[in-house]
């Protein structure tokens, strides 16, 4: 999905709980509204570092990750937020995004089990991408979600972007906006969109 960026140019967008196969007006009475709010951060945050909130919680960068690991922590974080748009893509196709070495897939573990995953997409510097964000079901309301995405932007602005961009939509956990907002990210445009809940993934080419 493309839309209009903060000085008029277009602007890939990679991230969703905003899903592909979107659309500006409804074609379909099984597609859903959402209002996408588009934020960024254009200076490095000023709030002091977080405390990690659990004992035996560590951090690290999936390098390389298998398909069926990525596909993993996607459907289980986005599996209430009607996260579709990866799941459009062919396994070609998705590999290829993975697999980059701009792309970063950063693992949140709490005791040993994967609790939430986070991802960055350098691809078009200087700006870098929040593309996904987000904690599975049972690590929610554990006071997990400000620690990882704090750290997220801190990791972010140790590559100096001139400007570092997320969006949410209303189909995402409701307090995903405010945190966003409440750790230094601004709205600068919204949308709506037209979500289809139950795309048909595409097969790789023989």
């Amino acid at each position: 999905m493309t839309v209009a960026g903060p000085n008029g140019a277009g602007a890939r967008t990679c991230r969703s709980n905003s899903n592909a196969m979107a659309s500006s007006a409804p074609h379909s009475p099984a597609l859903i509204e959402a209002v996408i709010t588009f934020l960024e951060m254009r200076e490095p945050p000023t709030l002091p570092e977080l405390r990690a909130p659990l004992g035996k919680l560590a951090l690290m960068r999936a390098e390389h990750p298998s398909l069926a690991f990525y596909k993993f922590l996607y459907d289980e974080v986005g599996q209430g937020y009607h996260w579709t748009e990866r799941k459009v893509l062919s396994d070609r196709e998705l590999k290829g995004i993975i697999e980059d070495s701009q792309v970063e897939i950063h693992v949140l573990y709490v005791g040993g089990v994967p609790a939430g995953f986070s991802e960055l997409d350098r691809r078009q510097p200087p700006e870098i991408e929040l593309c996904y964000f987000g904690l599975m079901p049972q690590f929610i309301g554990h006071r997990l979600g400000g620690y990882f995405l704090n750290w997220t932007i801190r990791h972010a602005w140790a590559c100096h972007p001139s400007r570092l961009w997320v969006h949410t939509n209303t189909l995402d956990h409701p307090r995903a906006l405010p945190l966003y907002q409440r750790l230094g990210f601004a709205p600068y445009a919204r949308r709506t969109v037209y979500l289809d809940p139950d795309p048909n993934p595409p097969r790789d080419p023989d």
